[in-house]
């Protein structure tokens, strides 16, 4: 049986589930759509309790708020890069750095929104990943996480062997973020996500599933790494846009 992905639609969020031998699932979505989530899982060949990881790319609520209940109904484990665990289950939250004026401006619009949906997200980290990734392998899947810092310190990636690559935020190609395929509006290290979508093209990266919008080819992320004119705000340039939830 070859790899299969099934692509679920959260309010904003594109979560994938991915079976081949066994399944996982990458992001959580939005606090509160576990049914959404059971409903859309119903349509697809995968049963809930064949996945066995929940992979968030990172810890922002809008990608793990539901992963805990959502690991409780199908009994899978969450894993998480060590650096956005505290961002994961609570106990530090962060809103995203801005790259263009249209993220200043929804950040403006929505930040007092966002601020008071942070302390929502608790998911249980169970399996830590470190700096070096992890292989999906003894989860019965053809591929391995990857660390892909740049929208946050702890961003993951899956990238199949196949080439798929599921990527979280490294990347945005549909509404409200993009209008096609392009590097994200929101990342709070610019030059180690370049690295990073360096890393992933010469690992063979081929096709792209972002978390918000729909797939295309990576050649689509290798012409705006070549324009160069994206990224110029830093975490640090950025303070005061990580806060503790209490």
């Amino acid at each position: 049986m070859g790899t299969e992905v099934f692509p679920i639609s959260l309010s904003v969020d594109r979560c994938y589930v991915i079976r081949d031998e066994g399944a996982i699932m990458v992001d959580g979505g939005l606090p509160r759509q576990e049914k959404a989530f059971l409903s859309k899982l119903s349509k697809t060949p995968v049963r809930p309790e064949e996945i066995r990881l929940i992979v968030l790319t990172h810890g922002h609520f809008d990608h793990a708020g539901s992963a805990q209940a959502i690991s409780d109904m199908t009994g899978a484990s969450i894993a998480a890069h060590r650096l956005d665990v505290d961002v994961a289950e609570g106990r530090v939250a962060g809103l995203p750095t801005p790259q263009t004026p249209w993220a200043r401006a929804m950040m403006g619009i929505l930040g007092p929104v966002i601020r008071g949906k942070i302390g929502r997200t608790s998911a249980r980290v169970d399996v830590v990943v470190g700096d070096q990734g992890l292989s999906l392998s003894e989860y019965g899947v053809r591929g391995r996480i990857l660390h892909t810092p740049g929208h946050t310190a702890g961003s993951l990636s899956v990238l199949l062997d196949n080439g798929d690559a599921f990527v979280g935020c490294m990347s945005h190609s549909g509404p409200p973020f993009r209008l096609k395929p392009d590097l994200p509006i929101f990342a709070d290290y610019p030059d180690q996500l370049r690295q990073s979508w360096d890393m992933l093209l010469r690992l063979g990266a081929r096709r792209i599933y972002p978390g918000h919008g729909d797939p295309f080819p990576a050649e689509a992320i290798s012409r705006s790494l070549r324009s160069g004119s994206w990224g110029k705000t830093t975490r640090t340039q950025n303070a005061g846009t990580r806060i503790i939830a209490r």
